[in-house]
C-alpha cells in the first residue's frame, strides 16, 4: 500500500520444541504483499494442504491490493481517485465495507482519522509521489486542504458504491487496508477449520484461538535500539496494530517530518507520542484507531481511548526517557513473567 510501510513491527514470540505429532506442529507461511511482508502461523489437529492454503491466501491478498492500493493505477481505489465523476461509482463490496468502516471511525474521532487525506499524503511525499524538493508552504497546504474532509465522500451498499462531493477528492486507505487484509486472511483460515492461527501483515496482526494450550504471545517493539521488546502481551481472538514514526519519516534542515499527517492542520504531527498500539476485535479497527490516536497525541489520545473503553498502549517521548501509558482495558493483556 505504501512505499515505506510501518514503521513499528510487533515482535512475534515463539518458543516450542520439536513437533512430536501433527497437533504439536506449527505451520508457517510467509510472503510479500502491499509493499511489505506477511507472516502466518497456525496449528491444525488434522492433515491440511498447506500449498493450497498458501495459494489461496496469496490470491486473497492480491485481490485486496487490487481493490485498495494507491500505487496500482488500475486498482479500484485508484480508478475512483482519478475519476472526476461526482455520481455514485460502483465498487466491490469489500471496498465499500472498508470505506464505511473508515467513515465510522472518522465520525467517532472528529476527523482525526480521515481517508480523504490522500492529497496531503501525496503533497508531503508519503504516497505514490516522491518526497517534495521543498517543504510545502502554508498557501499550498491550504489549497490541498479544501479537498480533505471525510464528509466529502459517501458510501452505499445497495449496490456497493461510493461517491465524492468534489471531482478532486481522493482517498488513501493505507491506515486501514492492511488491517482489513489481515482480517480477510484470518476469516479464510476460520472457514477452512484452521481456528488456531496468527496472521501478520507489516506489523498488523490478528490472533485466533490458541497456540497449543496458551494464548498467542506477541511483543511490542521498543522505541530505542538498546531494548528490543517494550512489552509482551497475550492475544486470543483479538487483533493488534501499532502506529508511530520510528522509521517512516524524512528530515529537512534538521527538522523531522513524520509520515502521519494531521487532516485538520494538513501537516505532519509534531507531538511527543512515539507510538500507539491498539487491540480490538478486528484488525481494520485496530489499524484505523491506532492512526487516529497517533494524530491526536498522548493527552487527547489517552482521553479518547478511555472515553471509548479501548485497549490502548502509548509510548511517549520524555526529556530523557520514554514513558508508558495504557488504558485499564489493555492492562489485562500484559503478560506477567513470560
Amino acid at each position: 500500500m505504501k512505499k515505506i510501510l510501518l514503521i513499528i513491527i510487533p515482535i512475534l514470540l515463539f518458543a516450542f520444541s520439536c513437533a512430536n505429532s501433527i497437533e504439536d506442529e506449527v505451520h508457517f507461511i510467509n510472503g510479500e504483499t502491499m509493499g511489505t511482508t506477511f507472516s502466518i502461523k497456525f496449528t491444525s489437529k488434522t492433515p491440511i494442504d498447506i500449498l493450497q492454503i498458501e495459494t489461496e491466501i496469496n490470491n486473497i491478498l492480491q485481490i485486496v491490493n487490487q481493490q485498495m492500493s494507491t500505487f496500482i493505477p488500475s486498482s479500484e481505489l485508484s480508478l475512483f481517485n482519478s475519476s472526476l465523476d461526482t455520481n455514485w461509482i460502483n465498487v466491490s463490496s469489500d471496498l465499500a465495507f472498508v470505506v464505511n468502516e473508515a467513515q465510522n471511525i472518522s465520525k467517532l474521532s472528529n476527523g482525526k482519522f480521515d481517508i480523504t487525506i490522500a492529497p496531503l499524503v501525496n503533497l508531503w511525499g508519503f504516497g505514490p509521489n516522491d518526497k517534495p524538493q521543498t517543504i510545502p508552504t502554508q498557501d499550498v497546504i491550504d489549497e490541498f486542504k479544501q479537498y480533505v474532509g471525510y464528509k466529502n465522500i459517501e458510501v452505499s451498499f445497495s449496490p456497493p458504491s461510493i461517491k465524492k462531493h468534489h471531482p478532486k477528492v481522493t482517498c488513501d486507505l493505507s491506515a486501514i487496508a492492511k488491517g482489513f487484509g489481515v482480517d480477510k486472511v484470518s476469516e479464510y483460515l476460520l472457514s477452512k477449520g484452521v481456528d488456531n492461527h496468527l496472521v501478520e501483515i507489516g506489523g498488523e496482526l490478528r490472533a485466533s484461538g490458541k497456540k497449543f494450550n496458551n494464548d498467542w504471545l506477541v511483543g511490542i517493539s521498543a522505541p530505542n535500539q538498546s531494548v528490543t521488546i517494550q512489552e509482551k502481551i497475550k492475544l486470543n481472538n483479538l487483533s493488534m496494530a501499532t502506529s508511530g514514526d520510528y522509521w517512516n519519516y524524512f528530515e529537512e534542515n534538521g527538522i523531522r517530518y513524520s509520515h502521519t499527517i494531521d487532516p485538520l492542520t494538513g501537516k505532519p504531527i509534531t507531538h511527543n507520542l512515539a507510538s500507539v498500539t491498539v487491540v480490538a476485535h478486528t484488525c481494520a479497527e485496530s489499524d484505523a484507531f491506532a492512526t487516529a490516536i497517533d494524530v491526536m497525541g498522548p493527552e487527547e489520545g489517552l482521553q479518547f481511548a478511555n472515553n471509548n473503553e479501548l485497549k490502548v498502549y502509548l509510548i511517549v517521548k520524555g526529556k530523557d526517557n520514554f514513558e508508558v501509558l495504557y488504558t485499564p482495558q489493555f492492562e489485562n493483556l500484559i503478560s506477567k513473567g513470560n
